[in-house]
């Protein structure tokens, strides 16, 4: 039977299902004592990603966080450098590049929530200017290096037109495809393309929330070997010698361990599978919503296969007679565990005096936006319950 962990509400919002292999893998590395980031499940985990998303080369990593980190580094992020960043994500990316002494530049999102490619041209086209150290912010002075998108809850973003921008302005892309395991393009440039491929490097992540879990953990891909091989000498506190502990450089002790990379095996073997529930239950939400006035349901851009990874309905307070912040006391007064979007970074008190470039469209999401519960676990019945209940608590 799949392992749940206990519930705090009648339908949590997201919890991990540990089924399959999972306990045989994980009682092997505790059986042969290989519970570090030396066991040979390592390995095996960055091979099943790979082989899954068609990426070339994988370094699993403790976190996706220090993924990004260590990607923006490679990408040549050094301090006094901008990153330009979607102001519409978690903080996590974003802080990133203050780790790296850089200074993220915000940008507005598109229609599903992803960085805006529009915008973002505009930015470069209007607000840069082009020297042969690459380009300038005029407002700041500050040399902006490279790009960093967030593939938001699972939609793939316009990456084909970010792309084209990124080589136009000779700039680094990094994806940040923590959310988007298993979500990929079905037509255009990138036909067949996973995310987290496209870009210079992209990075996953198997926090307890995502669609596949090892506790913790993260996964840098890329298509260099010589930059995969650098990710792996950094991450594993760059040893020259290991038997002697040379290290020629500050390295990092960033690896993923034995017994998660277990564990991350075993959900691999899920992840089609599970990808298949998503589907489902997006479907059954869509039905279900499509007779409330005032919910739109967050469907997917057009030409890509996501995952599903987050249901998000958009709440019309005048249609719906009541505003986000109500339906979700509403409905956790029946058991039923909801979120807002996250709060906007530019308006984060360590970020509020950075620039931000003509946000409009992520303010009307930020006010708006309530995501709906999405385990794996979820049932029909569990669906039926949270469309019920989104129906009775219109005030219409």
């Amino acid at each position: 039977m799949p392992i749940r962990p206990p519930k705090t509400a009648a339908i949590p919002l997201s919890v991990p299902c540990i089924t399959g292999n999972a306990w045989k893998y994980v009682k092997d590395c505790l059986d042969t004592g290989w519970v570090s980031a030396a066991g040979k499940y390592v390995g095996v985990f960055e091979r099943k990603i790979c082989g899954y998303t068609k990426g070339k080369h994988a370094v699993a990593v403790s976190n996706g966080t220090v993924g990004i980190y260590v990607s923006l580094k490679l990408c040549g992020v050094k301090q006094g450098d901008e990153v330009l960043v979607p102001t519409l994500t978690f903080i996590a990316p974003v802080n990133a590049v203050k780790y790296l002494g850089a200074e993220p530049v915000f940008m507005d999102c598109d229609n599903f929530m992803n960085l805006d490619p529009v915008k973002l041209e505009d930015f470069l086209e209007t607000q840069c200017r082009t020297e042969k150290s690459g380009v300038v912010n005029r407002r700041t002075g500050r040399r902006i290096k490279a790009i960093l998108l967030v593939h938001v809850f699972g939609n793939p973003c316009d990456i084909a037109a970010i792309m084209r921008l990124a080589r136009k302005h000779r700039l680094k892309v990094v994806e940040d495809a923590t959310e988007s395991l298993g979500s990929y393009y079905t037509d255009g440039p990138c036909k067949n393309r996973f995310t987290g491929t496209i870009g210079d490097f992209g990075v996953f992540s198997f926090n307890g929330n995502k669609i596949i879990t090892t506790g913790g953990g993260g996964m840098i891909v890329t298509g260099s070997k010589a930059m995969a091989d650098r990710a792996k000498y950094l991450t594993t506190q760059a040893k020259d010698d290991a038997v002697r502990y040379v290290h020629n450089e500050i390295g990092y002790n960033f690896r993923l361990t034995n017994l998660q990379a277990a564990l991350g095996v075993a959900q691999m073997e899920q992840l089609h599978a599970f990808i298949e529930i998503k589907k489902r239950n997006y479907r059954s939400y869509a039905e279900h919503l499509s007779d409330i006035d005032g919910i739109t349901f967050l469907g997917a851009p057009e030409h890509t296969s996501p995952n599903h990874w987050f249901y998000s309905v958009l709440v019309d307070k005048a249609a719906y007679g009541r505003d986000r912040e109500s339906l979700m006391v509403g409905l956790e007064r029946v058991g039923i565990q909801t979120r807002p979007v996250w709060r906007l970074n530019h308006l984060q008190k360590p970020y509020s005096r950075n620039q931000a470039y003509k946000i409009s469209r992520a303010l009307w999401f930020w006010e708006r936006t309530l995501n709906l519960p999405c385990s794996v676990s979820l049932t029909g019945g569990d669906i039926r319950r949270v469309c019920g209940f989104l129906g009775k608590l219109c005030r219409r």
